[in-house]
């Protein structure tokens, strides 16, 4: 009688049944990482981010709403006759701000209250003409005769406001550690691009307190950040041995970068003309304070903080020239948001690996 063969169960051994998972792991890692490279590339250009933005019309034209053709500058012919006041939302020590309506449009009105401020009006439109970008509130006009300029409107309003912002429900879910980070980034992204401007390197001066900061900037409805003031933007240039001052008068606090502070203590009165001046790495100190801020006390929030220890600490260092540099920090920054979002996607992956 012939035997049937018996069928033998083929088991693969243990090893390669590990070798197996760990291919396919590290093939969910790449494909993450591939997936996360092009996430954050996206978010870095085409979200708003970049220097060079292919929406934006030819100097001295802008585009509004839904439009898709640039319109030029409204001169103060144009102003006058078609840009119509509502209401005014803001004054400050150099302009009053005006909500206005241009073409069923709402627009800002900005106009001089202190003639005698007239110079620091002046410069802020030069600024704000020569550094339209992605970074910078949108110039939809100004008449110099009158002291007026026309940008565009952000209903969110300034910085000030955004922790009220993120607790309406409408934004609650912009709230978390993974927003709040990219904001700070945009902050930086803005510190570097007056570092490097078209017109050299340009220092915040309207920076001599955290709320002074905040009220500088404006938060878009898809939260991003854009500079809104800059009335007091002094030039930096080593070449020339051209450093600055912010404004005559003594600065305290722990706010101000140290170089700041007047050098020669309380027993000498402080006179402008003694004061040394400084460079840029005055608004690099004050980063981890403004950046601590935008982090708020949501869950993570203390986990990034931790990852920007070192670059926090790095930009506190006394010494100015030890301070690192705007685009050093965004980098950072940016590599700690792809870490994050990295740990975020696939926990306990280290300890799989």
């Amino acid at each position: 009688m012939e035997k049937k063969p018996h069928l033998v169960r083929r088991e693969f051994p243990p090893r390669d049944v590990s070798s197996l998972s760990l291919a396919l792991l590290l093939a969910a890692v790449l494909l993450l990482n591939a997936l996360l490279y092009l996430y954050l590339n996206q978010f870095y250009t085409s979200s708003g981010r970049a220097e060079a933005d292919p929406s934006l019309c030819p100097f001295g034209y802008f585009k509004l709403g839904t439009v898709k053709n640039c319109s030029p500058w409204l001169s103060c012919e144009a102003i006058n006759r078609e840009v119509r006041k509502l209401k005014c939302v803001g004054e400050g020590a150099v302009k009053k701000v005006f909500l206005s309506e241009w073409k069923e449009n709402k627009v800002v009105l900005s106009q001089l209250t202190n003639s005698e401020l007239r110079e620091d009006f002046l410069h802020g439109l030069k600024m704000l003409k020569a550094l339209q970008s992605k970074h910078v509130v949108r110039l939809l006009g100004y008449c110099e005769q009158q002291f007026t300029i026309l940008t565009e409107y952000h209903p969110l309003g300034s910085l000030r406001r955004l922790n009220e912002t993120l607790h309406i429900p409408k934004y609650k879910g912009m709230n978390t550690w993974h927003r709040r980070l990219m904001l700070a980034i945009d902050y930086v992204s803005v510190i570097r691009y007056l570092h490097s401007s078209p017109l050299g390197t340009l220092v915040m001066c309207d920076s001599n307190d955290l709320d002074k900061v905040l009220s500088q900037y404006l938060l878009t409805s898809d939260f991003h950040i854009l500079v809104n003031d800059l009335d007091a933007l002094p030039l930096v240039n080593r070449s020339a041995g051209k450093l600055v001052k912010c404004g005559h008068r003594e600065l305290q606090g722990e706010f101000v970068a140290p170089e700041q502070h007047w050098p020669y203590g309380e027993e000498v009165p402080f006179e402008d003309d003694l004061m040394p001046p400084y460079d840029e790495k005055t608004d690099i100190w004050k980063i981890p304070d403004v950046s601590n801020f935008f982090l708020g006390h949501v869950e993570g929030s203390d986990i990034v903080r931790l990852h920007l220890f070192d670059i926090h600490a790095a930009c506190k260092k006394k010494d100015p020239a030890e301070r690192p540099s705007a685009q050093e920090v965004l980098d950072t920054y940016r590599k700690v948001l792809t870490l994050l979002i990295r740990e975020a996607a696939m926990p306990g992956t280290r300890e799989m690996l």
